[in-house]
């Protein structure tokens, strides 16, 4: 089985372009591209990526889909497209190539989250690229969750899936998150991403082992078969060189029985997003010839 990152973005930054990236992210003002990410990935044996998007523009889903093509590690993108547009099905022809696997919208980003979640425009939007067998990427909050479970609900056509554990607010606990989570993981099309805890708002005291308890959680509330490991790379850069998502989930899944970690590691992603390594070169070489 594939070892698979499972969340991992590129860019060239451009300040207008990553808003997101405040000033007191400095370390993430730079250029990050696969030559940056390939030392660590070989150091923890991951046999290959999902790049998902950074920035609401399709200029740069086509950018990160010409960069896959000649990425071998990455096996596949989730990028962007104006879910609410009239034109949407104009935007996908345009994006369509063999390695865009998925769809993701910053929903924490706008001024309403709970009305964009519940927006006519955006509920055609996904039905349509469920229709066209994209997993759909769900960015919210621990604010947003309960909205979120509904949305999920709404569009069971195809898989969703929760990135970041769903944001948790830590300084309420493992306990209090659990009740949030559990509508959504209730539903068996939504699968959730074990990425982003360390670089969510940490409150004094509390320690990389007092982390431990959320993926408990996320164990008992989806199982393995419904969780895939991500790095968050390079925004867990923010963490620090003394955590980094690798160790931290190494150590959550210690206990587990070989089948669970084969799931988290690779299996999940690979039956969502339909990773095969032999497939994948195929794709490459007919893009390739295909220019």
């Amino acid at each position: 089985m594939m070892r698979i990152d499972s969340h991992q973005h590129f860019w060239r930054y451009a300040p207008p372009d990553y808003r997101w990236i405040s000033d007191d992210m400095a370390v993430l003002k730079a250029d990050f591209l696969p030559e940056h990410l390939l030392p660590t990935l070989q150091r923890h044996d991951m046999h290959g990526t999902i790049l998902v998007q950074a920035c609401s523009d399709i200029a740069e889903t086509q950018w990160l889909l010409k960069l896959a093509e000649q990425t071998e590690f990455v096996r596949a993108v989730t990028g962007w497209v104006d879910l609410a547009s009239p034109q949407l099905a104009a935007q996908l022809d345009t994006l369509a190539h063999p390695l865009l696997r998925g769809i993701r919208h910053q929903v924490q980003d706008e001024p309403s989250p709970t009305q964009w979640l519940s927006d006519a425009a955006v509920s055609a939007g996904v039905r349509l690229i469920q229709q066209q067998g994209y997993v759909y990427e769900i960015l919210v909050t621990h604010r947003h969750l309960a909205d979120a479970a509904q949305f999920a609900a709404r569009h069971d056509r195809h898989a969703l899936v929760l990135d970041h554990f769903g944001k948790p607010d830590l300084s309420q606990g493992a306990a209090h998150w659990a009740k949030q989570i559990a509508p959504l993981a209730a539903l068996p099309h939504v699968s959730c991403k074990i990425s982003g805890l360390l670089t969510e708002p940490r409150p004094a005291g509390v320690t990389l082992n007092d982390l431990l308890p959320y993926f408990d959680v996320v164990l008992e509330a989806f199982g393995s078969e419904r969780l895939m490991f991500g790095s968050d790379w390079p925004v867990c850069l923010l963490a620090g060189h003394e955590a980094n998502p690798w160790t931290l989930c190494e150590q959550a899944t210690a206990a587990l029985s070989a089948d669970e970690q084969a799931a988290i590691y690779g299996g999940t992603a690979c039956a969502l997003y339909r990773l095969q390594e032999k497939r994948l070169q195929e794709t490459r070489n007919e893009s390739a010839s295909a220019k």
